[in-house]
């Protein structure tokens, strides 16, 4: 396993600090957020997923916490859309450049509208996908939201 990737390196170059949590990733877990928190020994609504949607046929990505479901009326309603869907695998790999179950919301290949869920600012440090699948990012949500020129809106549903 790389402990280099795009997203790494967007954070080292944006001056955040983080810290790396590899695991051992299961494909076939029904739920990888899930997977990896209980690999990790973490509490799932601290380990963040990243789920890419289309809001309006637009991508855009959302960061919410593995033990939650994104609500897609609140997810259009933050982006000022009619309506937003989940983006099917393989155009989020085309799109950000990662394999699924790996994307991370930081050095995607194509900047995109980014929303975390307002419960990151609950904690001191949250876990984020690092760019490849059995690797996590531990990071302080401010500087997360910072580094992935997001904002936090109440996403769960």
């Amino acid at each position: 396993m790389s402990k280099t990737t795009p997203a790494t390196v967007a954070l080292a170059k944006a001056g955040v600090a983080f810290e790396l949590f590899p695991y051992s990733y299961d494909p076939d877990a029904p739920r990888t957020g899930l997977q990896a928190a209980e690999a990790l020994g973490r509490p799932p609504e601290e380990v963040f997923k990243t789920l890419m949607t289309l809001a309006d046929g637009a991508p855009a990505c959302v960061v919410i916490p593995s033990d939650a479901e994104v609500s897609m009326k609140k997810l259009a309603a933050a982006l000022g859309a009619k309506s937003a869907q989940m983006m099917k695998p393989a155009d989020a790999e085309r799109l950000t450049g990662y394999k699924v179950g790996g994307v991370s919301p930081f050095g995607q290949r194509k900047a995109v509208p980014t929303l975390f869920d307002e419960t990151a600012a609950l904690f001191d440090q949250i876990l984020i996908n690092g760019g490849q699948r059995g690797l996590l990012l531990g990071l302080a949500p401010d500087e997360a939201v910072r580094a992935a020129a997001a904002r936090l809106v109440d996403l769960t549903a």
